[in-house]
């Protein structure tokens, strides 16, 4: 039998799938953590794996966040499951019971520490020398301590206190019980890249827990004849507690070093292999030696900033003929069965709208950029508000306008404006022409299409634009006076060019090119170059603080080498230098 735990952050991060993955692990049982799906976002190709029975727990509270799930090869099936620690998440006939002493907690703490979706608990029968037990595995994703958040800490420790009393209850009915998942605390000094960091290393109230919760065995004697020097201290302290589970990585390896199992993404100290163990299987005593034959874990292993852990026992495993009810094959949306409509119809009355989510956030960003859309220049734009009603009351609403492709040249783009359904060019200059020819009669018209005649027989928009000088424009203003004017002299005016009054933006197009790209390049200079660090010579890499403080938002430079330690040459250098906002 073998089993393996690993924090995949992420299911759907699984390029390859999660067959692929499951099967890579060779193991009968594979405990996941942070899986970051709810119920709504699970699809059947990850709850239903061909020759594996899966069982998730989900968060409650928010989407993309924790939650825990167990495959189970066909070959180890168990045959009772259940989610949660607390009992309350419990509704079928395939539960586990076995609660513990839950007095010292009160109704909604309890719901609260199920609320996250933080543990799945299976129980499975094995053969061990010929007679058959039970076993329990308890799949854990233990609550990070924020410290900007000091409730997070009080919120860890009192789910610590469940999962010990809900694993020794277990025990204490006569079954084996085996906890594992990431437990987001390193137990000892030798578990952690650079304790010294830490102040009161031993103090953090997580290993405090841990101390209490795991028996002081075999790995501790072995410390004690490998390296009497380097770790007396640490067994020393810890010779008096006598837990009920075993650490089993350190059954096996007592004094290995080095031996992490989480790492930071976002220093790439991966690289240097600068991280924690913080990843375990822990075993209740009689288990662990009887039974464990080897326990290690896979750095090599990627796809994550956890590596996944693994533990091999010498009994075997007697698959249940029929799942649990929390199967995953059992619900609903998987079943294959036809569902009633009014399932449908409470989801949607339970969920807001879309409308309404853009609602409650009156302050959003999104909300801001309506407002600048609507009114792009304030109240006091007046040509803002004239050309917003314009094209409201041309255009009726739902209906897309066809935009006509012009020339490049803005002089003949103006004649395209009117006319806003054209198939070519040439209809939205001979339509003013046209309505002028009704209006003013034909011999004031002629005069003012003779030159145009002229240079081209065809008489087209796009002949008598080219005719006209490049100081002049051609000017159709779309007023009334235009057609109705009594007076030749002024609709040839008016027809035909006039001189182009100048303007700020006026000028030869390369200069106007060349401007407006100085101004932009003022206002969006981007990041400034990167010094070298002083110790490596190497170009160095910009960050922004994230942390909220006085600090919020500035930018520094660092040294681009993975994280790592002090006397790692390899790792990145102590150099710091913040941007500064004059350059």
């Amino acid at each position: 039998m073998k089993i393996v735990t690993w924090n995949i952050n992420g299911i759907r991060t699984f390029r390859g799938g999660i067959k692929k993955a499951l099967d890579s692990l060779d193991a009968d049982i594979i405990c996941v953590q942070e899986t970051k799906v709810t119920r709504d976002l699970l699809d059947e190709r990850t709850a239903i794996v061909d020759g594996y029975n899966s069982y998730f727990s989900f968060s409650r509270g928010r989407s993309g966040y924790s939650g825990v799930a167990t495959y189970c090869k066909d070959s180890a099936t168990p045959f009772a499951a259940e989610e949660g620690l607390t009992g309350l998440l419990t509704n079928h006939e395939g539960a586990v019971g076995c609660y513990g002493d839950q007095t010292e907690f009160c109704s909604e703490e309890l719901q609260l520490l199920d609320n996250e979706g933080r543990a799945v608990i299976t129980q499975h029968r094995i053969m061990c020398q010929e007679k058959e037990q039970t076993v329990t595995v308890i799949n854990v994703y233990c609550p990070r301590a924020d410290p900007e958040k000091p409730e997070r800490k009080q919120f860890k420790l009192q789910f610590y206190k469940l999962l010990q009393s809900r694993a020794e209850a277990i025990l204490k009915d006569g079954s084996h019980v085996i906890v594992l998942g990431d437990v987001n605390t390193s137990h000892r000094q030798i578990d952690h890249c650079d304790p010294s960091d830490n102040d009161d290393f031993g103090e953090n109230p997580g290993r405090k827990w841990l101390n209490a919760f795991l028996h002081s065995g075999r790995e501790e004697e072995g410390m004690k004849e490998q390296e009497p020097n380097e770790e007396s201290d640490v067994t020393s302290s810890d010779a008096t507690h006598s837990g009920k589970f075993v650490d089993t990585f350190r059954f096996f390896h007592p004094t290995r070093t080095s031996a992490f199992t989480c790492w930071s993404t976002l220093t790439g100290a991966r690289q240097t292999n600068y991280g924690t163990r913080i990843d375990y299987v822990f075993a209740d005593c009689l288990l662990a030696k009887e039974q464990f034959v080897a326990a290690d874990i896979m750095p090599e292993v990627e796809g994550s900033d956890h590596c996944p852990v693994w533990g091999q026992l010498s009994c075997s495993l007697l698959p249940s003929s029929k799942p649990p009810p929390l199967c995953t094959r059992y619900l609903p949306e998987f079943a294959g069965k036809q569902q009633k409509l009014s399932r449908f119809l409470v989801k949607v009355d339970q969920r807001a709208t879309p409308s309404e989510q853009r609602d409650a956030l009156p302050g959003s960003q999104e909300e801001e950029e309506r407002r600048e859309n609507l009114n792009p220049s304030g109240a006091g734009n007046v040509s803002g508000k004239k050309r917003s009603l314009t094209s409201d009351s041309v255009v009726p609403k739902g209906k897309k306008t066809k935009t006509v492709k012009t020339s490049s040249n803005p002089k003949g783009s103006l004649l395209s404006f009117f006319k806003p359904k054209p198939t070519n060019a040439a209809l939205s200059a001979e339509a003013p022409v046209k309505q002028c020819e009704k209006t003013l009669g034909v011999d004031e018209v002629t005069s003012s299409q003779n030159s145009q005649k002229a240079s081209s027989p065809g008489g087209d928009a796009s002949s008598v634009t080219s005719s006209v000088p490049e100081a002049t424009e051609l000017v159709y203003d779309g007023s009334p006076q235009l057609c109705t004017s009594s007076t030749s002299e002024e609709n040839h005016q008016r027809m035909t060019t006039k001189p182009s009054t100048p303007h700020p933006t006026a000028g030869p197009p390369d200069a106007k090119k060349g401007a407006s790209l100085g101004f932009w390049k003022s206002v969006f200079h981007g990041p400034p170059p990167p010094p070298s660090c002083k110790i490596h010579g190497e170009p160095c890499v910009l960050r922004t603080v994230k942390k909220e403080g006085p600090n919020m938002g500035k930018q520094f430079f660092v040294c681009a080498r993975p994280q790592g330690h002090a006397s790692n040459p390899e790792a990145r250098c102590n150099f710091f230098a913040w941007v500064d906002k004059g350059k």
